[in-house]
């Protein structure tokens, strides 16, 4: 049987299933099974599934069983529990107060704290929905109770909340590290200046939107002082140490990226316990959260080995690499493309489930051309980040929709995102055609 037949209705088929709503993990599984099972069992022409079922299960079993016990996957629950229990200790709330009380006198400066925050969490946490969630609940009802405008109020936090998938440390850095054999160390550090330029795009938009629309956001009335502000600043001081051990330590060579995660759940721990602001219980309900969310992506994560391994048997990636290079399309016409693709999928699809669909044929292809897998990846996760906040199925949105209610409406929130949908796509073209953005704190570790 043609493996590349067999590659092409295997696409075909999973996009089906996805759209009747099976879960990605299953249906990666389930497609890469079948599909590998037919190319052993109609080898020769005719049937025989005797000839199959040692292959499948070997695919199946040793894909899986490697990627669960791979050294590189546990800085995922490590990182994810360091969030949690951040969020316990009550480290990672102190970002966005501080930021609220530095930004407060400035038009519009509530906003721009939310986006801060968000930015500081996204530092600790590492992804992009528990930030949106999180900062959703502590910034949204304050901006509306303060008379923000409400479109305002919550594209800032949702857009904000995309933040989690280029500041380091990012959940999706690691799976595409994982899955492109590159350095997630590497990759942590390459999303620091693309994070923080998003930062300041949201921020200067938000400026933008007051400065055109000054009752979009009521001016603030109150007092702050110049000891209010020094003392905002130092309470935020766990937050910065974590900051500094997971980027510092990274970019020094002291730690691993797995062992600066080790060293900031430690560290987080005793600031918590120190502090007196957490509590065994909270610490088991930071756990309890942790293996949920975990045990979601590490299923996403086996699925995907799978359909992985089942890809490279049918050679379809060699194909299309293939045939992209002898249409001699060139860099500009292919970035292009995977730009749409990803921007199309974003509408429809999560970003796991985009990342681990389309990397075993966009990887291979962009090897091809020679392009720096670094940089790629830093292109990927800012897709996958416009992706979060992108009609019909924005993740961001609708989480931030789910916290505020029946108060603001979904469309609503919507119509304020594109503000920072076109920023986004400025940064997006920036970090394109300018790949030192990204490059050039790896290459100067």
């Amino acid at each position: 049987m043609d493996g590349t037949v067999v590659g092409l209705v295997a696409f075909a088929s999973l996009l089906l299933l996805l759209g009747a709503r099976v879960p990605i993990a299953f249906a990666l599984a389930a497609v890469a099974t079948v599909g590998t099972f037919a190319m052993f069992a109609f080898r020769t022409g005719a049937f025989n599934p005797d000839r199959a079922i040692r292959p499948t299960s070997s695919l199946v079993f040793s894909n899986s069983f490697d990627l669960i016990h791979s050294y590189d996957l546990s800085m995922i629950p490590l990182f994810v529990a360091l969030g949690h229990i951040a969020y316990k200790a009550d480290i990672t709330t102190k970002i966005y107060h501080a930021a609220r009380v530095w930004l407060a006198s400035i038009p519009g400066g509530v906003a721009m704290a939310s986006v801060v925050g968000c930015g500081g969490f996204s530092a600790i946490t590492g992804s992009s929905i528990a930030c949106a969630s999180t900062m959703g609940r502590i910034c949204a009802p304050e901006m509306l109770r303060m008379g923000y405008d409400k479109r305002l109020a919550t594209a800032s936090v949702a857009a904000g909340g995309t933040l989690g998938s280029l500041i380091p440390p990012s959940v999706l850095f690691i799976i595409y590290g994982i899955f492109t054999e590159t350095s997630i160390s590497a990759l942590f550090l390459a999303g620091i200046i693309p994070g923080l330029i998003s930062l300041l795009g949201f921020v200067f938009v938000i400026w933008l939107w007051v400065m055109r629309d000054p009752a979009a956001a009521p001016a603030f009335d109150g007092t702050i002082t110049g000891r209010d502000r020094m003392q905002a600043a130092l309470e935020a001081w766990p937050a910065v140490l974590l900051f500094f051990i997971i980027v510092g330590g990274i970019y020094g060579g002291v730690f691993t990226a797995t062992e600066a995660a080790a060293v900031c759940v430690s560290a987080t721990l005793l600031i918590g316990f120190a502090q007196r602001k957490l509590s065994i219980r909270d610490v088991i309900e930071a756990l309890r959260e942790t293996v949920v969310q975990t045990t979601s992506i590490f299923v996403i994560a086996a699925g995907a080995k799978i359909f992985v391994a089942f890809i490279a048997l049918t050679g379809v990636a060699g194909d299309i690499v293939t045939a992209v290079q002898n249409a001699d399309l060139n860099v500009v016409v292919l970035m292009l493309a995977i730009a749409l693709i990803y921007l199309a999928l974003g509408m429809f699809l999560d970003p796991i489930g985009i990342m681990v669909l389309t990397l075993p044929l966009l990887v291979p292809l962009v090897e091809g051309y020679g392009l720096d897998l670094i940089w790629f990846g830093v292109v990927v996760i800012k897709l996958l980040e416009i992706g979060l906040i992108t009609p019909p199925v924005g993740l961001n949105v609708f989480v931030i929709g789910s916290v505020v209610g029946k108060e603001v409406p979904i469309d609503r929130i919507f119509s304020g995102i594109v503000r920072f949908l076109s920023i986004d796509v400025i940064v997006l073209a920036l970090i394109m055609a300018f790949p030192i953005l990204s490059l050039l704190i790896p290459n100067s570790m």
